[in-house]
C-alpha cells in the first residue's frame, strides 16, 4: 500500500474508443491506439503536442511504449509499458498519476488497441509455455474459468442459471449503447442452450473476441482547469497478484480481488456500498460473480444468488458493467482501458440511456491473466476530493 498517495493530485480530463468491433487487416494494434489517443485528447481540448507521457501495453508488441512513442513521435516522453495482461490499464492510470504528482510528466495517455479479430487471435498473442499445463494443450483461457466456474458450482451451489444471469443483465446493458457489438436481446434460456465450449461454460458465458482500442488523457488539476470535460479524480487503487498458470492459482474461488480492493478503498476511505457505478472484467460470466464476492458487494458464495432477478442489470440494485461489458460491448483481448473509460463517462453524465443518475463514485476493476493479476481503481468526480 502507498501511504504517500493522496487523491486530487491528477485527473483523468479525456477518454474515448478506437473504432471498435471488426476494424479489418488494414489496420494495426498501433492505429487504434493512436486512434484512441487523438480522440481522447480531442475530447478534453489537448493536442497531441502537449503530451510528454506515455502508459501503454497490447500482446501484439512486446516494446508498445517504443512503438507507440515513435509512431506518435514523441522521442522524448516519459514511458511505462508493464504488462499484467488485462488489469494494465488500472496499473497505469495509478502510475501515471504518480508520475504527474512527482513532476516527470505533465499530460499523460494510457493507451491500448488490439486487431484480433480481424487477425485472429493465434496471430496476436502469445501464450506462455508451462511445464503444468502446456503439454495437456489445455484450450486457454477459457478451460481455466470453467475450472473456477466448477468449483464455484461444487462449493456453494451456483447454478448454471445464475451465471447465465450476468451473460443477460450485460446484454440488457448493451442494448442501451449504441457502440455495443451485440445488439439482439439475450435470455437465460438462450445462454444455457448455446455452444458449449468448455464445461460448464457456452459460447454466450464468454466475452466477445472484437478489435479495438481506447485512450485515457490524465493531467494536473491546474492544467485541466478550462478544458472542454469535467475532471475525474483517481481516489484509491490497489493491485495483487497471486500466480500466473491457473495450475498454481492457491484457491480457484478467491481471488486477488480481496486484496486490491482492501487497499483500494482504504485509500478512497470508501467501502462497496459507496459505489454508485461498478465495472468489472467480465472475461467469463464467473468472474463477475468472484469479484463481485471478494470486492466485499456479497458475501463468499453468494454471488451467484445476488446477481439473480436482475440485481445488476439495468433498472437493477446495482449497476455493474454498464456499457455491456466485456460479454457484450467489446473485448479486444486485454479489456481494463474500456471499464476505466465508462467510469469516466458515466461520472461525467455522458451515457445517455444507460447513465446511472448522480453517479459520483465508481469502481472499475481489471483482471489480468488467469485470475492472475487483480487490480481495483475507484474513481470520484470534484465533489468526492
Amino acid at each position: 500500500m502507498n501511504d504517500d498517495f493522496r487523491p486530487g493530485r491528477a485527473v483523468v480530463a479525456g477518454a474515448a474508443e478506437s473504432d471498435l468491433g471488426a476494424v479489418g487487416e488494414a489496420y494495426t494494434a498501433l492505429d487504434l491506439m493512436a486512434q484512441g489517443v487523438y480522440r481522447a485528447l480531442d475530447d478534453c481540448g489537448l493536442s497531441i503536442k502537449d503530451v510528454d507521457g506515455l502508459f501503454c501495453a497490447t500482446t501484439q508488441s512486446r516494446l508498445a511504449g517504443l512503438a507507440l512513442a515513435e509512431y506518435l513521435q514523441l522521442p522524448e516522453a516519459y514511458i511505462d509499458s508493464t504488462s499484467t495482461g488485462g488489469s494494465s490499464f488500472m496499473g497505469h492510470l495509478a502510475r501515471a498519476e504518480a508520475a504527474i504528482a512527482a513532476g516527470l510528466c505533465e499530460v499523460a495517455v494510457v493507451a491500448y488497441g488490439s486487431t484480433q479479430r480481424s487477425l485472429g487471435r493465434k496471430n496476436t498473442s502469445r501464450p506462455e509455455w508451462n511445464p503444468y499445463e502446456s503439454p495437456y494443450k489445455p484450450f486457454l483461457p477459457a478451460t481455466a474459468y470453467a475450472m473456477a466456474a466448477a468449483r464455484h458450482m461444487h462449493e456453494f451451489g451456483t447454478t448454471r442459471e445464475q451465471l447465465a444471469e450476468v451473460a443477460v443483465a450485460a446484454r440488457q446493458w448493451a442494448l442501451l449503447n449504441p457502440m455495443a457489438w451485440e445488439r439482439e436481446p439475450l435470455t437465460v434460456e438462450g445462454v444455457l442452450s448455446s455452444r458449449m465450449v468448455s464445461h460448464p461454460l457456452t459460447i454466450r458465458d464468454c466475452c466477445l473476441v472484437s478489435d479495438g482500442g481506447g485512450a485515457l488523457v490524465l493531467t494536473t488539476p491546474a492544467r485541466a482547469r478550462g478544458l472542454r470535460t469535467a475532471p475525474v479524480y483517481l481516489l484509491g487503487s490497489g493491485h495483487c497478484s497471486t500466480h500466473l498458470t491457473i495450475s498454481n492459482m492457491p484457491d480457484l474461488v478467491n481471488t486477488g480481488a480481496r486484496v486490491s480492493g482492501e487497499i483500494a478503498y482504504a485509500q478512497a476511505g470508501l467501502t462497496a456500498s459507496d459505489m454508485d457505478v461498478v465495472g468489472l472484467y467480465d472475461a467469463f460470466t464467473i468472474n463477475t460473480v468472484l469479484f463481485l464476492e471478494d470486492l466485499g458487494f456479497c458475501a463468499k458464495g453468494e454471488g451467484g444468488a445476488f446477481v439473480a432477478n436482475g440485481r445488476i442489470a439495468p433498472g437493477g440494485q446495482l449497476p455493474v458493467n454498464t456499457n455491456g461489458g466485456g460479454l457484450s460491448y467489446c473485448h479486444p483481448g486485454m479489456y481494463g482501458i474500456f471499464l476505466l473509460i465508462e467510469a469516466v463517462r458515466q461520472l461525467r453524465g455522458e451515457c445517455g440511456r444507460r447513465q446511472v443518475e448522480g453517479a459520483e463514485v465508481a469502481l472499475a476493476h481489471g483482471n489480468g491473466g488467469v485470475l492472475s493479476s487483480q487490480y481495483t481503481v475507484i474513481l470520484g468526480g470534484a465533489s468526492t476530493v
